[in-house]
């Protein structure tokens, strides 16, 4: 899960799913829902017919073909679809061979989100968009051929991917018996420039030959490295490396080498409920270049992956059927070559891993798949470690992915939490969301990545399905091998003899006991069985620590002085004196603790 809701926030704060609601635009999104349903008693949009230019694309286009209604009119509707109650409406449908020119009907078989169907769209006047997702043909090693749409620099936005097709926003009345609505997609959202390096913000990009060979396509690996105050003036140093695993990020948005902005407009933040916050952001970033380049602070490399891929916005940082082999690339590959040209030390005792949500699970399961390459791993709020508490579902156990089944009734089942515990979107809804985005998996969405990254291939190539996005039924065959591969968990229990003397002192867990997606449930059922370690029977103790924050949301990571709100934009910062304090325990004799302390 990322910290951001994707394309709504600020870059590199952690991506996607990650902007709270306030309590009363719940209430007030779910009033003006209801008074709008009731004060059009005819629903149903007219005839939408679509079609591109030949100038845009003189071949035949693959691709989401997303139809969009607003009724917001402060951005375009293409900037305003989440899976928040502020959602404007989406109805997605995909094209094959779709020829320039060619008319494509949106009718009531475009999967539809908040509203299923077009027809139950409620009468009234609206600003309609449509944007092409344009889908590539990947010949995979497996001999399996797909469509996905690959990453473009952006971090697997539709929104705002490069080559997609857009139309212009126009103003239209919905209703029966209304006039033809006709869209053409005669805009292309422009490349993207690549960031130029800085003095402390560097950037490697490697192609890799394991992933160039599973997707049958050249596809790369990219790092995005902070290095150290001094790092050009002493050639002979080398450092620590510390992987901040996050989102897709551009840059380090937590790092500022001048003072805020002094004529900044202030806003303010929903989520943290604070004025002000971008403000707050710039202070904090400016205070951690100061403590960056201070006398005696330490010196050392931060790395952050930059991993998006056809199905998501990065990785998850693990070998997987549908992704290919991200862990070994990223391990054999990517951060040899970082450490040869940004001169770290290239050893386990001298990594660690730090990062939160969808970064805390890939810190912690790189740490257990790789547990030599690393001496510790910092884990905020982690996506879940066990899928007993699969958010608020037991993929084991639980029969539906929607419901909680009574004897004589069923209960829907939160998605998203807000501070108080008000509901932001049930889990039928969020996959609603995703379906509407996109088929097979392809959304580009939470629950897909999970799928994808966790599912055995299916017969056609794409991820097997976890559940029914319809009915919500969950396939226990392939819940069985999500918890052969990844469900960290049970993988702990399972090879703690072995794996136990190679993690002690390693792992390091933080998440609110409130957290928005329910992610400490999973969080729970690990510090069981890590407290069992070291116990006759159960092999050596695990030597680390589990903390929990009072009240806190997503994404508390350990700091028990600070709200979220400052916490989060500390990550570079926070642990170190732990890391300190563990490289002098735990460094070989003969190894380097001198020529990165200047």
């Amino acid at each position: 899960m990322g910290d951001d809701i994707k394309g709504l926030t600020q870059p590199g704060s952690g991506g996607r799913l990650y902007t709270f609601v306030m309590r009363r635009f719940v209430l007030w999104f779910a009033l003006a829902a209801l008074a709008g349903v009731s004060a059009n008693a005819q629903t149903g949009v007219q005839a939408v017919s679509v079609s591109f230019p030949e100038a845009r694309s003189a071949k035949a286009l693959d691709g989401r073909l997303l139809f969009l209604l607003s009724n917001d009119p402060t951005e375009e509707p293409r900037m305003q679809i989440d899976d928040t109650p502020k959602s404007q409406m989406v109805f997605g449908l995909t094209v094959d061979g779709w020829k320039p020119g060619e008319i494509v009907k949106v009718d009531d078989s475009a999967e539809g989100y908040p509203v299923r169907k077009l027809s139950e769209v409620p009468a009234g006047d609206y600003t309609v968009q449509a944007v092409l997702d344009v889908y590539q043909t990947f010949h995979r090693a497996d001999g399996k051929t797909i469509k996905l749409s690959p990453d473009r620099g952006e971090g697997k936005h539709w929104n705002l991917a490069p080559g997609n097709l857009y139309s212009k926003p126009q103003k239209v009345h919905v209703g029966p018996g209304g006039p033809p609505i006709s869209i053409l997609l005669d805009q292309v959202i422009p490349p993207i420039a690549p960031v130029a390096d800085a003095k402390y913000v560097r950037h490697i990009r490697i192609q890799s030959a394991l992933l160039t060979k599973f997707w049958g396509t050249p596809t790369y690996l990219s790092a995005i490295l902070l290095v150290p105050e001094g790092f050009d003036e002493h050639p002979r140093a080398h450092f620590p490396l510390m992987i901040f695993h996050d989102h897709f990020t551009s840059g380090f948005d937590d790092f500022r080498t001048t003072p805020p902005e002094p004529d900044l407009k202030p806003n303010y933040s929903e989520r943290f409920h604070l004025a002000g916050y971008n403000k707050i952001q710039q202070e904090e970033a400016y205070k951690e270049y100061q403590q960056w380049t201070s006398p005696n602070f330490p010196r050392v490399l931060v790395m952050k992956i930059q991993h998006a891929n056809p199905y998501y916005d990065d990785s998850y940082a693990v070998n997987s059927a549908n992704l290919g082999p991200y862990g070994d690339a990223i391990e054999t590959e990517l951060i040899p070559a970082v450490e040869k040209k940004f001169r770290g030390i290239g050893e386990g005792w001298a990594r660690f891993m730090y990062g939160g949500s969808t970064g805390g699970w890939e810190s912690l399961a790189v740490q257990i798949f790789y547990p030599e390459h690393y001496n510790g791993a910092f884990v905020a709020c982690p996506d879940p470690v066990d899928f007993h508490a699969f958010m608020t579902r037991d993929l084991y156990n639980d029969e539906n992915m929607f419901y909680l089944q009574g004897a004589n009734k069923r209960v829907e089942q939160p998605a998203m939490r807000d501070y108080l515990g008000h509901t932001l979107i049930s889990m039928r809804d969020n996959i609603a969301y995703e379906a509407a985005l996109g088929d097979h998996g392809r959304s580009g969405e939470q629950f897909d990545i999970w799928q994808a990254v966790y599912s055995p291939e299916g017969a056609d190539g794409y991820p097997q399905p976890i559940f029914d996005k319809a009915t919500g039924e969950i396939d226990h065959k392939v819940a069985a091998y999500w918890k052969e591969h990844y469900d960290l968990d049970a993988k702990l229990q399972r090879d703690w003899a072995t794996l136990g003397p190679k993690l002690q002192g390693k792992i390091h867990l933080y998440v609110g006991d409130a957290d928005t997606y329910f992610l400490n449930d999973a969080v729970y059922l690990m510090e069981d069985f890590l407290k069992t370690t070291g116990t006759p029977g159960h092999g050596v103790p695990y030597e680390g620590e589990v903390r929990y924050g009072p009240r806190a949301e997503h994404c508390w990571n350990g700091d028990p002085t600070l709200p979220n709100a400052y916490s989060r934009l500390h990550y570079n910062t926070m642990y170190l004196p732990q890391i300190m304090e563990r490289i002098a325990k735990t460094a070989p004799a003969g190894a380097d603790l001198t020529s990165w302390k200047y």
